[in-house]
């Protein structure tokens, strides 16, 4: 049952349990699994901003996926290691909604900037003799500016209305904090903060998901109509684009089902896990598909690797 206070000043996460001396297994391997995450998108923004053959609309797309993965990261994992230490597992209201933003803004971003890259695609492939002239870095920078300041406006919005809901319990069955997971907590009246996450739901999550798959059917026409060349082009391009986008639709997908259902009624490891995958997976896997997959990157990034270890090794 419940805890019943009006308006907790802190939130408990109740899906942490006392792991014994695990949790410090549990904690070294979340440490370096952040490491990672920033050490390999940092590699590919720093690729980028170096290399000046990969100043294309294409790579800034790319370079901004990286910046939003560590975005999203940092407004997970500190107070997640954090909480795998302690014994008491508490969040003040003000840094539960901060979080909330962070990780909301993080994976909108993420649908949005990923509707930009498959706009970038559909122009490069069915209209390469405009692409320079519609895809410019200006153009470029400005549907990026577009991409993250919506979800920015909207998302601030409808946190806000959540925040002023009168709290009448204080337990959160999440290991961090989640909008309906709060909204659920509340006595109040919540129908016109649902209507406006309804919104921003479609807005910044269908609305993209629909254009990516609208993008890619007519990638495929144009493909079949097409030369070899132009389908080599395109499966070299744009399969990075289409792994990254239904990997995290899959993952944002498992996170969103979780939230309309009960949590005591899942086991709470696989509730962790599924809920964990839409802030790992794509901050993980975006940096290995693109660093590896597309040669332009890759081939800078050994360029570079490989000049600083020759300067390494020369001076020792």
């Amino acid at each position: 049952m419940k805890n019943s206070t009006q308006n907790p000043a802190y939130f408990q996460f109740t899906l942490f349990t006392d792991y014994g001396r695990l949790r410090y297994l549990f904690f070294i391997l979340s440490l370096l699994i952040y490491m990672m995450i920033i050490s390999a998108n940092m590699v590919i923004i720093i690729t980028i901003l170096m290399e000046k053959s990969l100043h294309q609309p294409m790579y800034i797309f790319i370079c901004c996926l990286s910046v939003n993965s560590l975005y999203g990261s940092a407004g997970f994992f500190p107070r997640f290691l954090v909480d795998l230490l302690s014994n008491t597992h508490l969040i003040s209201r003000t840094s539960c909604f901060i979080q909330i933003y962070v990780i909301y803004t993080y994976a909108s971003c993420e649908f949005t900037i990923l509707g930009v890259m498959a706009y970038d695609r559909f122009v490069a492939i069915c209209q390469p003799l405009h692409y320079h002239t519609k895809m410019t870095i200006r153009k470029a920078l400005f549907l990026w500016g577009a991409a993250v300041v919506y979800p920015i406006f909207t998302l601030s919005y409808a946190i806000a209305l959540t925040s002023e809901l009168p709290i009448c319990h204080d337990k959160l069955d999440r290991i961090f904090c989640a909008n309906r997971a709060v909204v659920n907590n509340s006595c109040g009246d919540s129908t016109h903060g649902d209507i406006v996450g309804y919104f921003v739901i479609f807005t910044t999550v269908f609305i993209p998901l629909f254009f990516v798959l609208y993008s890619y059917v007519r990638i495929l026409i144009e493909c079949k109509r097409g030369s070899a060349e132009l389908r080599g082009k395109a499966l070299q391009t744009c399969l990075p684009h289409v792994v990254t986008f239904v990997i995290y639709s899959f993952s944002l997908f498992i996170e969103m089902s979780i939230a309309k259902y009960d949590t005591n009624q899942i086991n709470p490891v696989i509730s962790a896990i599924l809920s964990l995958e839409y802030l790992l997976v794509p901050s993980i896997n975006n940096p290995l598909i693109y660093g590896l997959k597309l040669p332009q990157i890759r081939t800078a990034i050994f360029r570079r690797f490989k000049i600083r270890t020759k300067v390494f090794f020369a001076s020792v």
